[in-house]
């Protein structure tokens, strides 16, 4: 028995997703004819109230589209210091768009309306134009966290007053509505493009949906194209997001109830020095500085758990679809034990 708890995109499509992906009709897409393709992008945008939607083979991607689709080259954009865009898209923001990154100094990924506005360049010529304000619910870096949805309407309200757009990295956004009770159609009011991500929390193999309203939009097709993203019949991607938006979104609690006992199991080792709160499926934690971290990992190793190391002694596990109860009572007994 093998615990992968890397990320959650290790997971493989259930038994029940693969007769979906196998049984679903399919036609060009490059053409715009295939039709659980369709389904799917008018499915995703009327959830979150917007009139299109375009599947995309990854987030990252998603992300860079919007990102051209809100820019002019010289362009900046504000983001935390933690944010995907920034720090794990391979340098896309000024490769993709020609546009730099202004980025706050937040609290786990997240910052207040009161730094944007700080953030904000001057109307002076030799400034870039500040134009994009970008944010990442939840915040992958810093462990899962969700954002308090008041003060995303307050940067709202900024990007009105300033005239600037408003993207959301969504990569996990499922994970939040579950956690916070909340609704795409909040969501959906609130931005002006958002990608969704399939492959994480919904176990799907691939794919993205950036959605947003006609006007913003509507160049996101030929610049995919410029991309290279786009495929033919790929329905058979498609059915798999569409199953799982009916039957993988609400079992997301179960992976944010697991993640908690382990946060709960990490706090009470005495060789952990701090565990950072644990919102929803992603558990960061933090080892004493005599312990070895190479060591602690390989020793999780030799007992077939695999976790991810952040360096300076941080360390990340994820739970996700594919890791069962059995997989966690061991991981549990493992931490309560000795483990070096």
């Amino acid at each position: 028995m093998i615990i992968d708890l890397r990320s959650d995109t290790v997971t493989k499509p259930t038994k029940d997703m693969l007769d979906a992906m196998m049984q679903a009709k399919v036609g060009d897409d490059v053409f715009r004819e295939d039709p659980t393709v369709n389904e799917l992008e008018e499915r995703v945008a009327k959830l979150f109230g917007k009139s299109d939607a375009l599947f995309f083979p990854s987030g990252t991607m998603a992300n860079q589209t919007a990102l051209k689709l809100h820019t002019n080259p010289g362009d900046q954009v504000i983001c935390d210091k933690y944010a995907h865009i920034y720090n794990y898209e391979s340098g896309g923001v000024s490769f993709n768009s020609g546009v730099s990154c202004k980025l706050i100094d937040g609290n786990r990924g997240m910052f207040k309306a009161e730094q944007v506005l700080e953030a904000i360049n001057p109307e002076a010529y030799y400034y870039s134009q500040t134009s994009l304000v970008a944010i990442e619910n939840t915040t992958n870096k810093g462990g899962g966290a969700c954002w308090d949805i008041n003060e995303i309407k307050k940067i709202r309200t900024i990007c009105d007053e300033k005239n600037l757009g408003f993207h959301l990295d969504g990569a996990r956004i499922w994970n939040v509505l579950v956690a916070k009770n909340e609704t795409t159609v909040q969501y959906g009011e609130i931005f002006d493009t958002i990608s969704v991500c399939l492959s994480k929390g919904l176990g799907c193999p691939i794919g993205s949906v950036l959605v947003g309203d006609s006007e913003i939009m509507k160049h996101a097709l030929r610049i995919r194209k410029i991309f290279g993203g786009n495929m033919r019949q790929v329905g058979y991607l498609a059915a798999a997001g569409l199953y799982a938006l009916d039957n993988h979104v609400e079992r997301l609690a179960e992976d944010h109830k697991k993640a908690k006992e382990i946060g709960d199991a990490l706090r009470k080792s005495s060789i952990v020095k701090a565990v950072e709160p644990v919102e929803t499926n992603i558990v960061i934690f933090e080892l004493n500085i005599d312990v070895n971290e190479n060591a602690f990992v390989k020793k999780l190793a030799d007992q077939d758990i695999h976790i991810i190391s952040m360096g300076s002694n941080k360390l990340r596990m994820v739970t996700h679809l594919n890791y069962t109860d059995t997989m966690h009572d061991k991981l549990l007994s493992v931490l309560q034990g000795r483990i070096i």
